[in-house]
């Protein structure tokens, strides 16, 4: 009898257990609210994966606005996102969670409430400080009175700075946070690329940012597949620093050194032959950022066209970089064009939009017959007469 009594406890306790486990699995978080001002139209729910945003539900949005959506409580923390055209809200599960949001369309990114996680207001935070940073950038961009070196270095500083900014009051204060992760994929627009804030695979220092967050999530969530991502990323971000390092103590051949007042460019041109940037010294260059599919590529070549045919004998000469994606496609375009014409295989991806800060397309710059930068396009009022004093 007592050992029938034994098995049926035993069996009992299995079986609560069992059901405390279901139980468990079967928590969900919740997210509701309200965004006013977008009556009818669709509001998504998007899980943030690794490998880009997933939809998981979606509503269409009566005069109220209301909105609720929910998913299983996950193990580690996760990512997900409320899109509504291009407005965006960030939130962050990382247990079994109540959130509530309010907000007004079209504003709904910049401003909205939260509550139920203190993770997500920080998100909120981080989010707002990012979109300043980005504003700031451009108000750079876009100031005429500064050269192109000034713009850079402006540019550079101010992101150096916020990055001193988010490690120290966000990052470092505690790294498993899903807020500390979050920070880490923060991107800026530069031009037409989208680039890390932190950059994890030449920056020394922002690779030991993704380490200290790595660490913390190997710790807290070692089976987490995001933190085996974080892991990863700084492995490799250790190794590239190392290759970069030893090629820097490499030593140099002087014969080698191109000294030079611009960014060196060696493209094929619309021939197969390489055609090098530097190599136009004694002319005076009109350096231009192009792309032949846009919709107003026909009136810009003709009236580049007018310029190289006015000053061309004069020592003018166009150096003009395609970023076409379709290299067949741009040769048809450039067969019958009389200056210099390369292509970018790398197209808006290409480093040289960051190294030559390219916010637009097209873009160009005058170069000075020393090879020396001289003005971009937002910098020049009238072109012919730019021209006309360099030469």
């Amino acid at each position: 009898m007592k050992k029938f009594l034994s098995r049926s406890i035993a069996a009992t306790a299995i079986i609560v257990a069992m059901l405390g486990m279901n139980a468990c699995s079967n928590k969900k978080f919740n997210i509701s609210g309200n965004i006013n001002g977008a009556n009818d139209s669709t509001l998504y729910f998007e899980n943030m994966s690794l490998n880009g945003p997933v939809v998981v539900d979606s509503v269409v949005l009566s005069d109220e606005g209301a909105f609720h959506f929910q998913g299983p409580q996950p193990s580690a923390p996760e990512f997900y996102r409320l899109r509504l055209g291009r407005q965006i809200i960030n939130v962050a599960i990382d247990s079994t969670e109540i959130i509530k949001i309010k907000a007004d369309y079209p504003t709904m990114s910049a401003q909205y409430d939260i509550e139920g996680s203190d993770d997500c207001s920080r998100i909120k935070e981080l989010s707002l400080l990012q979109m300043n940073l980005q504003a700031q950038i451009n108000a750079i961009a876009n100031d005429v009175s500064l050269n192109t070196q000034s713009t850079q270095d402006s540019i550079m500083n101010l992101v150096n700075a916020y990055k001193e900014l988010i490690k120290n009051n966000y990052i470092f204060k505690d790294p498993k946070l899903a807020s500390s992760y979050f920070a880490l994929f923060q991107t800026v627009g530069l031009g037409y690329n989208n680039v890390l804030v932190f950059n994890p695979r030449a920056n020394e220092n922002d690779v030991k940012v993704f380490a200290a967050v790595a660490t913390s999530w190997d710790t807290y969530y070692p089976e987490a597949e995001r933190g085996l991502n974080l892991h990863n990323i700084a492995i490799e971000g250790m190794k590239n620093i190392r290759i970069l390092q030893a090629q820097r103590n490499k030593t140099i051949d002087p014969n080698l050194v191109i000294e030079s007042g611009v960014i060196e460019i060696a493209l094929e041109d619309n021939k197969g032959v390489t055609r090098k940037l530097t190599d136009l010294k004694g002319k005076v260059v009109l350096l231009d950022f192009h792309l032949f599919a846009s919709s107003s590529s026909t009136e810009r070549i003709m009236s580049l066209r007018n310029i190289y045919n006015k000053f061309h004998d004069r020592g003018l000469e166009i150096y003009q970089v395609s970023v076409d994606s379709d290299e067949h496609f741009w040769k048809t375009q450039t067969a019958a064009l009389p200056w210099i014409c390369v292509r970018d295989p790398e197209g808006v991806n290409s480093p040289l939009m960051r190294q030559y800060n390219l916010l637009d397309i097209p873009t160009f710059f005058l170069i000075t017959r020393d090879n020396v930068l001289d003005k971009r396009d937002a910098q020049i009022k009238d072109l012919e007469a730019e021209i006309a004093a360099l030469l």
